[in-house]
């Protein structure tokens, strides 16, 4: 244990997922080593994310403006909508170059442990967008754990009398990884989704 304010610095970064307590000391350690131009320069980044970002009005993505860039961009496809948890993830699919619709932005996961329900989470919303007919296929974009399969059958059972194209991402076996090491779920989700391969 530390005095004050060092003790408090640690405390506060510990507070950070995926921060434990000597991440947050080693963290905590740099921060006062580090010239006060660094540190400020921190300080005015944490203020201005603060201060102007907002989630987006239409698909809960993180956004400057009341809309982000991907709603507001004519090119993307209004007829597929990519349902996912978290705005990290629409990063994430993005990287890939190879969704060109838009998302929608759940805010979370269904978990009952955590007391996070679908009335906690922008289904209302979802269900909005879809209702202007516009949307033929909506894709399922959640984790694929407990609660990402808990909010994946939800959305779909949601979903289901709206004549819409309802998919879900395939999950399975990564690319490197070896047979002996994946778990039973994984393994059973490789062969639910495999493929036919053309001789």
């Amino acid at each position: 244990m530390y005095e004050g304010v060092v003790q408090d610095l640690i405390d506060e970064l510990g507070r950070l997922p995926g921060v434990g307590p000597k991440s947050a000391q080693r963290i905590a350690f740099h921060l006062l080593q580090a010239d006060a131009q660094d540190v400020q320069g921190l300080v005015q980044a944490l203020t201005e994310v603060k201060d102007k970002i907002r989630f987006c009005d239409t698909c809960g993505n993180v956004a400057e403006e009341t809309r982000c860039r991907i709603c507001t961009d004519p090119r993307r496809d209004g007829t597929s909508i990519c349902v996912v948890e978290e705005p990290k993830d629409v990063v994430a699919i993005e990287r890939t170059r190879e969704f060109r619709g838009r998302y929608h932005v759940l805010g979370g996961a269904i978990s009952p442990i955590d007391g996070v329900g679908p009335d906690d989470l922008r289904f209302t919303e979802l269900m909005t967008r879809l209702a202007s007919g516009e949307v033929h296929e909506v894709i399922i974009a959640t984790d694929p754990n407990l609660e990402g399969e808990a909010t994946a059958a939800y959305t779909s059972r949601l979903l289901k009398d709206m004549g819409l194209r309802v998919t879900r991402l395939a999950s399975g076996l990564p690319v490197g990884g070896d047979l002996e090491y994946a778990d039973e779920v994984t393994l059973g989700r490789a062969f639910e989704g495999r493929k036919l391969l053309d001789a």
